[in-house]
């Protein structure tokens, strides 16, 4: 089965994937003109995935974000570490002390994601991290044109992530993500092939600085998503990564009020912008109160504006360390889901070890 010229985003594969896969007529929206119902993944990729030329892009689910805490502070994380740093700014694991195993699970409007990560702690050396995050975007079932159903194709995107953070200075840190992506469509029922699976490799580069000793200000440099284009069903359906440049300060303010070390107020600003269109750049702002020395509290709140997958708007979330156990939660106060459901709460957790 061939196509007269080349579709891309993620919207265009979903309907030429499971043609292919299939060997069936293209999708209603393909074929009538007309929007695809609500809560079908057609539906999905078009509400949330511009599919026009001066955004196009592949792997736009790796632009989704991922963990309790960086939800509840509208992403603005790049200037922190911390147990999701993997998943942001990989310097941020450079300081960390102990071994630990943390598990992260969120819904999106794309569908379910899992993850976790194992980070391995050898100071001064570095971190040492292994992640593993899938993506479950859900199945469609597709019929003929007398409303048979020929089977049903399954969306899963895989992401695999070895992370080296380490000191290189006594007030900067740095970090290298090497990162494989896989997109996967199976099929189950009556296909003519087996499925189709694209899959690339790329790096993220981190920097984390606190260059003045007397100033609590903290400067994150992010490089996102370098590598080759994503190839999907052949090589004209090859489409960029979505290669991102984050830049973030944060500041921390309560020791303008209250001198007390077991107490602290971080503030954070964070600037995104696309690497090939610069000039267009995506604010966030987020906040940290934390209460504690070794057992801890957590309160979190933050703002984004309109992102890729989350419409802009507020979030929040908590968190709690005790003895070597952590727990947090963040919500997205923003928007619904295509069901019109609130969004749901994302939760991690992690243990040292």
């Amino acid at each position: 089965m061939g196509w007269a010229e080349p579709r891309r985003g993620l919207s265009a594969w979903l309907a030429m994937a499971s043609a292919f896969v299939l060997g069936v007529e293209e999708s209603p929206a393909q074929t009538t003109g007309k929007p695809d119902p609500p809560g079908t993944l057609g539906a999905y990729a078009a509400g949330i995935f511009s599919a026009e030329p001066s955004s196009i892009e592949g792997g736009l689910t790796l632009l989704l974000p991922m963990g309790s805490r960086a939800v509840a502070m509208g992403r603005a994380v790049t200037a922190s570490g911390g147990n999701e740093s993997a998943f942001w700014n990989p310097a941020g694991l450079a300081r960390i002390e102990e071994a630990r195993f943390v598990v992260l699970r969120g819904d999106h409007l794309a569908g379910e994601a899992t993850a976790f990560s194992l980070v391995l702690a050898r100071q001064p050396l570095g971190t040492l991290t292994f992640s593993y995050q899938l993506l479950d975007l859900g199945d469609q079932d597709f019929r003929d044109r007398d409303g048979n159903v020929l089977g049903t194709v399954s969306f899963r995107d895989h992401l695999g992530i070895v992370s080296f953070a380490t000191q290189l200075l006594s007030w900067l840190d740095t970090g290298l993500n090497f990162k494989v992506f896989q997109t996967r469509a199976n099929c189950r029922g009556q296909c003519t092939d087996s499925g189709v699976t694209g899959t690339t490799y790329f790096l993220d580069a981190g920097l984390l600085a606190a260059p003045l000793p007397t100033v609590p200000l903290r400067f994150g440099v992010l490089l996102a998503h370098v590598g080759p284009d994503l190839q999907l069903i052949n090589v004209e359906q090859a489409d960029p990564l979505p290669t991102r440049l984050r830049a973030a300060a944060s500041y921390e303010l309560l020791h303008h009020f209250l001198a007390r070390e077991d107490m602290e107020v971080w503030a954070t600003a964070e600037m995104e912008d696309r690497v090939r269109e610069l000039g267009s750049p995506v604010l966030y702002l987020g906040a940290e109160y934390t209460a504690g020395r070794t057992d801890q509290v957590f309160l979190r709140a933050g703002y984004g504006q309109g992102q890729t997958g989350q419409p802009a708007g507020m979030a929040v979330g908590m968190g709690l360390r005790y003895q070597q156990f952590e727990i947090g939660i963040g919500k997205a106060l923003s928007g619904g889901t295509i069901a019109g459901e609130s969004e749901p709460v994302h939760i991690t957790f992690g243990v040292s070890f």
